[in-house]
């Protein structure tokens, strides 16, 4: 069966998402990373009993990287979490599972998010046996490696099918640094809207955005699967993540309706071509139209890759 995941920007678009997803996806900023909000702890209590009350499951993001004054925080954390019965969490930093691996009152199952590090069935079995329930696959594994990881994997291996994705996270503070050199006073979150441009290439905008794990850069365009979907179901890539952290509004929840078209399609058996044009044309045009789309590393020959 095809799981997709999505995040959710507050709880009304919660509400709105849960009939047509499996799991919702949210966190707090201090111990999240690239999140559309910052849920505060009675907002968390709320999307897991919304979440349990529609039949579905609440994933709460744990993957920021946890410094020393972090890393002393995550023990109440996690039993905050398993107090309000999350489902599961998303790990990045070793010494998160480390801390659940002591303690066995703070157990719950994770699902290993080392963003670029997770390239091979090597990688994402090593965590399986560490305890691990599944693994994000990093964004940049094109399909040809998928096609030889697939009948390697011990464990289930969500990939992203739709949203933006991160190209550069430095812990430094960037876009403060160079406010203070050029001795401006401007906004820094992603609220700003703020974009990077390459010399003399005006249409290229990297979304840039600071706060408290630092900067972060994001592709000049965002991910759209939406044609490759029945390829990856039939690959044996059947838990699909939807991104919402550059679309927050009504446009993404109809995105997200178009996504459980299509899964619903495929799992029917009436999945076509021109259905697939179809729901596409749909994604293009609930999309924001300053930013563009592309398939990212899907297609890219593995051997170019550097």
């Amino acid at each position: 069966m095809i799981e997709i995941i999505t995040t959710v920007a507050s709880i009304e678009q919660a509400q709105a998402v849960l009939p047509f997803v499996d799991t919702i996806y949210f966190g707090e900023e201090t111990f999240a990373l690239r999140l559309p909000h910052s849920f505060d702890r009675k907002e968390q209590r709320e999307l897991v009993t919304l979440a349990h009350q529609a039949g579905k499951k609440a994933q709460v993001a744990v993957n920021g990287i946890m410094h020393p004054e972090k890393m002393k925080l995550i023990p109440e954390y996690l039993a905050f979490l398993v107090e309000i019965g999350v489902d599961q969490i998303t790990v990045g930093e070793p010494g998160t599972i480390f801390v659940m691996k002591k303690n066995e009152a703070l157990r719950i199952p994770f699902i290993y998010a080392g963003e670029t590090l997770v390239t091979s069935a090597r990688q994402i079995n090593f965590w399986a046996k560490k305890g691990a329930v599944g693994a994000i696959l990093a964004r940049e594994v094109p399909f040809e490696e998928m096609q030889i990881m697939a009948p390697q994997l011990s464990v289930p291996v969500e990939v992203l099918v739709y949203g933006g994705t991160c190209i550069h996270h430095s812990k430094r503070p960037l876009l403060q640094n160079y406010y203070n050199f050029t001795s401006q006073e401007e906004g820094k979150d992603r609220a700003r809207d703020l974009f990077l441009s390459e010399p003399k290439k005006d249409e290229t905008h990297y979304s840039i955005f600071e706060d408290s794990h630092g900067t972060h850069v994001f592709a000049n365009n965002d991910l759209n699967l939406m044609k490759e979907l029945k390829e990856l179901a039939d690959t044996g890539f059947q838990t699909w993540k939807l991104d919402g952290i550059l679309n927050t509004g009504d446009s993404f929840v109809e995105i997200v309706k178009t996504f459980d078209q299509a899964r619903q399609a495929i799992e029917n058996k009436t999945w076509t071509k021109e259905l697939a044009e179809e729901l596409n044309a749909q994604i293009i045009a609930h999309h924001p139209s300053n930013r563009g789309l592309d398939t990212g590393f899907y297609y890219i020959d593995p051997t170019k890759i550097k």
